[in-house]
């Protein structure tokens, strides 16, 4: 009989398992019911596609969505796995001829939607009374739940298979759930002593952000620019706005479409499979979409508006860096969206269902308020203890970089106290500024902070109070009309007469370009190859190869096949069906810039076992680097000088372990080197007279670094 780390070896070409996925597997083929926690990306269709090989018998999958069933069979038979699905999208000769497959016993697993259970002129449950089964997996168990984020009313119905079929196994599997939908899931679904298996929320390959919603088109460009050539989804919370942003980033020549129950199947579907072979750049959508979409490549989730709950914010941000490279989330933040989305859930016909979706609500507001770090909040939340922030959030990048605020913070909290704590943030700015507007009321001119601020500009005071939010010094109440009032925080602040230190700056956009141990002129090459092969065989790119595989392959540079097989991703049909593809690409790659191949070692070497010419103090500065912090967070980590820190960069550059891209544009790279290489001597100063305050002594040295 084969085992789970031979199937997991050979059809998918991985050498270990990952977190807790061994013992799952284990916990299945004991024939224990079993209840899977996991982050979106964590690999949770391995714990049951695994059983179904290695046991006899069918595997019943029950997915939520058909998009979900069609990517995951394309995936199984791309790797020589015996997979099929049932569901309306079908003719009925196709369903007539998966019927007989199933009859046959040639299928390993079947996805069906909980619907083709008990429905149907031919209910799917007497099929499978007859039929050996080997396990029946529940993919998104939190649909089960009123409790859930995305309650389908369908999957009560799967209670009455796990009696139908006593004897069979069942594992349920969701990304997101709190304490309240958990304990739903086992009891809507009628598990018998489930065993639980509960990962670690963390996905630290995430960056979140939450920014104000103010300029927000703008900022979204300025995001969109640094992202041109990577897949995102952008939530919007209304038909009418998923359809006015796709056709502004048209229009901005973005490569965009909308996705919404609005839109006729046909064109759903055509856009979603655009979007799934990257022949699109950017889905713009309601929730409506993204739940399964096995894209392992999306690099960046936005979201236009809160979402209702953090459970629903966890699970759709799980939808970027699934293949584990750095991936960025961003949500626009206004108060606005509160009394929105506040309205929409305030039903008086189920009081009870209100009362705890307004809690979960909440709880998604002061996560966009709060100024703790982002990831501890999300963990927190999800009944996980973290002890350090994780540097890697807008909250832990910003810190280091906040001005003394106090004098204008004491007038707009003084502008507040003084209107009573009875207005928003918009007439108190008015009346800071002195406006001559008619909304002004007549005695709120007579106030001594009445035009206190008109040497600033309107911007910027709003600006201030959305920090002072932020940082928990003032909180909104009322729901029709918001009002400012301050925090607790405040009055001890202004009593002790303590300085107001805010980040004024709106960092959570700025992008410090990583460097990159891979040869990117070949990961592009190679995705080029893969899309045109995804073409051909009409499946996403991703079931070919993930960015991941292809990013090992540009680092490894594998030359032979046995080199390729090393490759993350690579099992051997894979080997051979597309090693004849991607192996001289490379060859003429490492032929064309002298490169040699790496040997991909099995057991991960530490950083100073590095022989490459790199001191060990300067190895530390590039982990700094690629941990994302800059140059002035190393210095400052490091208790070392600015200039120290930016020779260990020059160095990294020379020894092209970094690009200098990631410090000097390649413009400016260019114009730096065509007048080094014009002069005689090979001295600093005659570059830096030239160019004079157009560039850094640092972006001198970093661009001639390779030169030397």
């Amino acid at each position: 009989m084969i085992t789970p780390k031979e199937v997991l070896k050979n059809f998918y070409g991985y050498d270990n398992f990952r977190g807790q996925q061994e013992a799952i597997i284990q916990s299945i083929l004991k024939k224990q019911d079993t209840i899977v926690l996991m982050p979106t990306g964590g690999g949770k269709s391995v714990c049951y596609q695994i059983p179904a090989m290695v046991n006899e018998g069918l595997t019943l999958v029950i997915s939520p969505l058909i998009a979900l069933m069609k990517d995951q069979v394309d995936a199984l038979n791309g790797i020589g796995i015996a997979a099929a699905y049932l569901n309306s999208s079908q003719s009925a000769s196709e369903q007539r001829f998966v019927s007989e497959e199933i009859k046959s016993g040639k299928l390993k697993l079947l996805y069906v939607a909980p619907e083709r259970l008990f429905g149907g002129a031919f209910p799917l449950t007497e099929t499978l009374k007859a039929t050996p089964m080997s396990l029946v997996a529940i993919d998104e168990a939190h649909c089960v739940s009123q409790w859930g984020h995305d309650f389908r009313p369908d999957y009560l119905m799967i209670g009455r298979l796990r009696q139908e079929l006593p004897a069979v196994p069942f594992i349920a599997l969701t990304a997101t759930a709190d304490k309240q939908t958990r304990a739903d899931i086992a009891d809507k679904l009628g598990l018998k002593k489930p065993k639980w298996f509960i990962s670690s929320f963390d996905r630290p390959n995430i960056t979140y952000r939450i920014v104000p919603k103010r300029n927000s088109f703008d900022k979204l460009l300025e995001f969109l620019e640094y992202h041109q050539k990577n897949s995102g989804i952008i939530y919007c919370l209304s038909r009418k706005n998923v359809e006015d942003m796709a056709d502004r980033l048209q229009a901005a020549g973005l490569s965009a479409l909308p996705y919404h129950a609005g839109l006729d199947r046909q064109t759903r579907a055509s856009h979603q499979e655009k979007f799934i072979k990257d022949e699109v750049k950017i889905m713009v959508a309601t929730i409506a979409f993204g739940m399964g979409i096995d894209k392992s490549n999306v690099r960046f989730v936005v979201h236009m508006n809160m979402p209702q709950n953090v459970e629903s914010y966890y699970q759709e941000t799980g939808r970027a860096g699934r293949d584990g490279l750095p991936s960025d989330a961003l949500l626009f933040y206004s108060y606005a969206d509160v009394m929105t989305l506040q309205r929409m859930i305030d039903t008086p016909d189920n009081p009870e269902y209100s009362e705890v979706m307004l809690g979960k609500l909440d709880k998604m507001k002061n996560f966009c308020q709060s100024n703790t770090c982002r990831r501890k909040y999300l963990l927190g939340y999800f009944g996980e203890e973290e002890q350090k922030d994780c540097g890697n959030c807008d909250r832990c990048l910003s810190k280091g970089n906040k001005q003394d605020m106090t004098m204008p913070s004491q007038m707009l909290l003084s502008a507040i106290v003084r209107l009573k704590e009875n207005y928003g943030l918009g007439y108190c700015v008015l009346v800071l500024r002195g406006s001559k507007s008619a909304k002004i009321q007549e005695e709120h001119k007579s106030l001594s902070v009445y035009g206190v601020g008109k040497d600033k500009t309107e911007d910027f005071w709003k600006k201030l109070g959305q920090h002072l939010q932020q940082e928990g010094y003032l909180a909104e109440a009322g729901t029709q009309f918001p009002t400012l009032k301050l925090t607790t925080t405040a009055w001890e602040k202004l009593k002790n007469r303590e300085k107001f230190l805010l980040n004024m700056e709106e960092g959570a956009l700025e992008h410090q370009k990583k460097s990159t141990p891979y040869e990117e002129e070949l990961f592009e090459e190679l995705k080029r190859i893969r899309f045109g092969l995804a073409q051909k065989e009409n499946v996403p790119p991703y079931v070919i190869f993930s960015d991941n595989t292809l990013v090992e392959m540009a680092t490894y540079l594998p030359q032979d096949h046995e080199a390729f097989l090393q490759m993350s991703g690579v099992g051997q049909l894979k080997a051979e069906n597309y090693e004849g593809h991607f192996v001289p690409i490379i060859n003429a790659y490492a032929e064309e810039h002298q490169l040699k191949s790496k040997k991909k070692l099995t057991v991960n070497k530490s950083p100073t076992s590095n022989r490459s010419g790199v001191s060990k103090t300067e190895l530390v500065t590039l982990q700094h680097l690629r941990d994302g912090l800059d140059l002035f967070e190393i210095a400052k980590e490091r208790e070392m000088s600015l200039t120290t820190i930016e020779g260990h960069i020059a160095k990294l550059v020379r020894l092209k372990k970094i690009s200098a891209e990631a410090f000097v544009s390649k413009d400016d790279l260019l114009n730096i080197r065509l007048f080094y290489r014009r002069q005689e001597g090979r001295f600093l100063k005659p570059i830096k007279e030239h160019f004079g305050d157009r560039y850094s002594y640092f972006q001198i040295k970093v661009a001639i670094a390779e030169e030397q």
